[in-house]
């Protein structure tokens, strides 16, 4: 109900309740003034007149009281109406606001479940990169080993390339010796051939 069709209702309903006030005050001088007279036509006639007051000022009055209740009946419907819309209004909001929600909590799901592949994923590359790592320390800790033996054969490579180195010279030695031995005993041979060709 809108503000000035109220205000224009409580106005009819003081005009009217005036009125009857009004109404019954008259019925009431009207047979005090016949009481004072002292006339029992005029008193008969202001009883009645005052009766018909007091039925018109009553009429007024239950009048009023029943557009006022049905005033009220007619606000409270509006109310129940304006409720029912507010209500209406409210769970429309609520049930957009769950499924905003279910929204939200669907891709915060699809977020960890991403997540949940991603560390998988991860997992399983951190298991590669160790058993990768374990076999180059393998191969590291092999080739460590043949490195060692390598430098034990290089060892024995060159004492015996030194023994070698020893042993060309002593021979070198025994051969020019033999040389020598050789040539004098050529010298002496001729020496000797010489001696008897002469004799």
């Amino acid at each position: 109900m809108t503000q000035p069709a109220a205000n224009s209702r409580r106005r009819q309903r003081s005009t009217r309740l005036v009125v009857a006030v009004l109404l019954l005050l008259g019925a009431a001088a009207a047979v005090a003034g016949t009481a004072v007279s002292g006339s029992w036509l005029a008193t008969t006639v202001a009883g009645g007149f005052a009766v018909l007051l007091g039925a018109a000022a009553t009429k007024i009055t239950h009048s009023e009281l029943m557009t006022s209740r049905v005033d009220a009946a007619r606000d409270r419907a509006e109310q129940a109406q304006a409720f029912r819309v507010l209500d209406e209004r409210r769970s429309a909001e609520g049930v957009e606001f769950a499924a905003d929600m279910q929204g939200q909590v669907a891709k915060r799901d699809a977020i960890v479940s991403r997540l949940e592949r991603r560390l998988a994923d991860t997992a399983e590359e951190l298991a590669d990169a160790r058993r990768s790592l374990t076999e180059v320390e393998e191969q590291l800790a092999y080739a460590e080993r043949e490195n060692s033996n390598l430098g034990e054969r290089l060892g024995d490579a060159e004492e015996r390339a030194t023994q070698a180195v020893v042993r060309v010279a002593e021979l070198e030695v025994e051969v020019d010796m033999l040389t020598a031995q050789w040539e004098a005993a050529e010298a002496a041979l001729v020496a000797h051939t010489s001696i008897r060709k002469g004799a």
